[in-house]
């Protein structure tokens, strides 16, 4: 079982690895301008398209789950099927997400209500990055199949792909040709648009088969239809509330100015670090939980849970030791700016608490993806979500730490819940 949990993490730990390589590089960029406002900026628009973006998140959770089930059950023709329909939301998501992109654009400074200074670097930064929207989320359907198959090496290899893209369109925008924020949402543009190719290029080439089996009536069935819909509008509820409380986070921390929004993106920064490294082993369980779930294996699903638990906190520690004695260098990588690197000084020890405390959520996330148990993934969010505001009003005296101990609060109770709800989720 560990060869087969290190056969798909490892992979997924990789090309992970190179999604918060490419957001420090950007920041990296931003943090080496004339203001602190670049950092903020390019933070508040990331945050933006996380909203828009893991909005559509379901279509990488959703279709891994579904698709993983039906490898177990070796239905080849549901495969095809279940890609069929994940590809028809991103052709209607996609459009959409271009006619409506000024309204949305509106509601989203509206909320998030930054400097003049800030907003204004934003909306240079959304204005570019927005039409990448089609490529993105059609990666989210692609990679999610693949990972279905229990194939991590073509994400691995797509994501890599991606990240060298963006960051070397990035320095080159930037450093080269004088672009600035919208240097960097360009970057991200073009690099979406060629891994979004590449992905159809390695589908042909590996899985070409599967076109005999697309049934476009199949596709359009309106049961299946409903039940991809059912399962994936749980996950859209469920990713909504995770994206509102990192909103809700980057919203309080515009209220304290510049600098310390400019920490609190750089130390989210570290964060993500984290987050995609345990999502290695998070992904690995969504394929095997999947694969064992489809088969009616709970003797397999159990030892996937155990060891996946065990490789994932490893890691974590690894992450909490990094972060407690590499605090001050890490945050040099950020930003030449010494007025920010000692304002986040003081918050560095909450990077040695958070992996241990965030890490087991994102586990139970992998395993009840596999199980597509959507509607409790759904409810413990929403649990969390209301934990986290009680959690903000109460502390909110004590100011950014208040707002990083409500933070702490809320993963820990994302952890908890998925951990008591577990039993019933692992029936089959």
């Amino acid at each position: 079982m560990n060869k087969q949990i290190l056969r798909l993490a490892i992979p997924n730990i990789i090309s992970n690895l190179s999604v918060p390589l490419l957001s420090t590089v950007d920041t990296a960029l931003m943090g080496r301008q004339e203001s602190a406002a670049y950092i903020g900026a390019v933070g508040v628009g990331a945050i933006i398209f996380n909203f828009i973006y893991w909005s559509f998140g379901f279509l990488r959770m959703g279709t891994t789950g579904l698709a993983a089930q039906a490898y177990g059950d070796k239905n080849n023709q549901e495969l095809a099927n279940i890609l069929g329909r994940a590809l028809l939301v991103v052709v209607i998501g996609g459009l959409a997400l271009w006619a409506l992109q000024v309204p949305i654009a509106w509601m989203s400074f509206w909320l998030l209500d930054a400097s003049a200074e800030v907003e204004s670097i934003a909306r240079t930064y959304y204005d570019v990055r927005i039409w990448a929207a089609p490529a993105t989320i059609g990666l989210y359907a692609m990679m999610g199949w693949f990972f279905g198959m229990q194939n991590a090496i073509y994400p691995m290899l797509l994501t890599i792909l991606i990240n060298i893209v963006n960051i070397v369109a990035n320095l080159y925008l930037v450093n080269h040709l004088g672009m600035k924020a919208d240097g960097v949402a360009l970057g991200t543009v073009i690099a979406q648009y060629v891994g979004i190719v590449a992905a159809f290029g390695l589908f042909y080439y590996k899985y070409r088969r599967f076109f005999a089996y697309f049934n476009q009536k199949a596709i359009l069935e309106i049961q299946a239809i409903k039940r991809f819909l059912s399962l994936n509008a749980d996950i859209f509820i469920r990713t909504f509330c995770l994206i509102f409380v990192f909103a809700f986070f980057t919203a309080r921390s515009a209220e304290q100015g510049d600098v310390l929004l400019a920490v609190n993106m750089i130390l989210l920064q570290l964060i993500n670090w984290m987050a995609y490294g345990v999502d290695g082993f998070a992904y690995a369980s969504e394929s095997l939980v999947g694969k064992y779930a489809g088969a009616r294996d709970r003797k397999n699903i159990d030892l996937v849970v155990r060891y996946t638990f065990v490789w994932g906190m490893v890691l974590a520690v690894g992450f909490s030791v990094a972060y407690f004695f590499g605090g001050k260098p890490l945050l040099w990588l950020f930003t030449d700016q010494e007025n920010i690197v000692t304002a986040a000084l003081p918050f560095m020890a909450w990077m040695a608490v958070v992996p241990l405390i965030a890490t087991p959520s994102y586990l139970w996330d992998g395993i009840y993806i596999g199980m597509t148990a959507s509607r409790e993934m759904r409810n413990s969010m929403i649990l969390a979500l209301a934990i986290f505001l009680i959690s903000y009003l109460a502390f909110r005296g004590m100011g950014n730490n208040g707002l990083w101990l409500a933070l702490t609060i809320f993963l820990i109770a994302r952890g908890s819940i998925q951990w008591w709800w577990a039993k019933g989720v692992l029936k089959c």
